[in-house]
């Protein structure tokens, strides 16, 4: 049996680059941490802007347990690049 589809997330405005990485160091010299769109959107909507999760998760087209999850991973990866001088690296979509 085969899990369940992956809902598409509604996800706004565009990167504002390719990656994040501490300055000094090349990019191939760090360890480098996928952060995927809709985990971006997600921190923006919810800590940037402010959003409830369920308002966040209405603007994305999912709900607020997806929401939650999402934020969830996207604040691990985001402390775990800052405590560890680990570059963010942005993607597209979960493959």
């Amino acid at each position: 049996m085969s899990p369940r589809p992956k809902k598409i997330r509604r996800c706004e405005g565009k990167f504002c680059g390719r990656a994040f990485k501490p300055t000094g160091t090349p990019l191939i010299n760090l360890k480098q941490i996928t952060l995927y769109r809709d985990e971006l959107e997600a921190l923006k909507l919810c800590d940037y802007e402010g959003l409830f999760q369920e308002q966040a998760g209405e603007k994305m087209g999912v709900s607020r347990g997806t929401v939650q999850r999402i934020l969830t991973s996207a604040r691990r990866k985001t402390a775990e690049a800052m405590a560890t001088g680990a570059a963010l690296i942005f993607a597209e979509e979960d493959a």
